[in-house]
């Protein structure tokens, strides 16, 4: 069975975590041993590293600090778990990928959607999804989701203005890479967003 890699992308509070859960047991009914993974973390470096990341206590952290941390925790997860996990033929999901780092600091903080891609390259290697689900949702009421839900951290705790970037980042760098990414209206009925990430996946699996 040849590895499949999916990433979920979206702005804070599109709901990720639940069409993760979802899709990993339809791969599961399939046949696939499946990982599931986080950005950043999903090694013991790489968590260390989202502690200093995240860490609300940090409001000074430069935009190229941030970036070059994202991308050393995606360097170790991709070299311990998701280029091992795919060569043995796994289907891994991740929530968040180097598109999150593309959009959060190529776009969102000005440092260039090809600067991030460059720094990045290091980090993936030859690794990227064969297809990204973008959870698209308003920013505001994506932040609204996330307060409800839990006291927010760092990147979650920036401004509106911030999130909105975030947003629009997304929905540009989709028309980007259009055969990539797959948009999905984040505002949907649960099943009717899984639905379309499921008949993608199918379609996926079977190129």
């Amino acid at each position: 069975m040849k590895g499949v890699f999916i990433s979920m992308e979206g702005p804070d509070g599109s709901g990720k975590s639940t069409q993760i859960k979802m899709l990993s047991d339809y791969l599961k009914d399939s046949g696939y041993e499946v990982i599931i993974t986080r950005e950043p973390g999903g090694t013991v470096i790489s968590e260390a590293i989202r502690e200093v990341i995240l860490n609300k206590d940090f409001t000074e952290m430069n935009p190229i600090t941030e970036m070059l941390l994202y991308a050393s925790a995606r360097a170790q997860l991709v070299a311990e778990v998701i280029g091992p996990a795919l060569e043995a033929g796994k289907a891994v999901i991740s929530d968040r990928f180097v598109d999150s780092s593309v959009v959060y600091q190529g776009i969102a903080r000005g440092l260039g959607i090809e600067n991030v891609y460059q720094v990045n390259n290091y980090a993936i290697g030859k690794y990227m999804p064969d297809v990204t689900f973008l959870l698209d949702i308003p920013a505001e009421e994506g932040i609204k989701r996330k307060k409800d839900q839990k006291e927010l951290d760092r990147m979650e705790q920036e401004s509106l203005d911030f999130h909105k970037k975030v947003a629009e980042g997304y929905r540009e760098l989709a028309k980007l890479s259009a055969d990539r990414i797959k948009v999905i209206d984040a505002t949907l009925p649960i099943e009717e967003i899984y639905d379309i990430i499921k008949s993608t996946t199918i379609g996926v699996i079977n190129r």
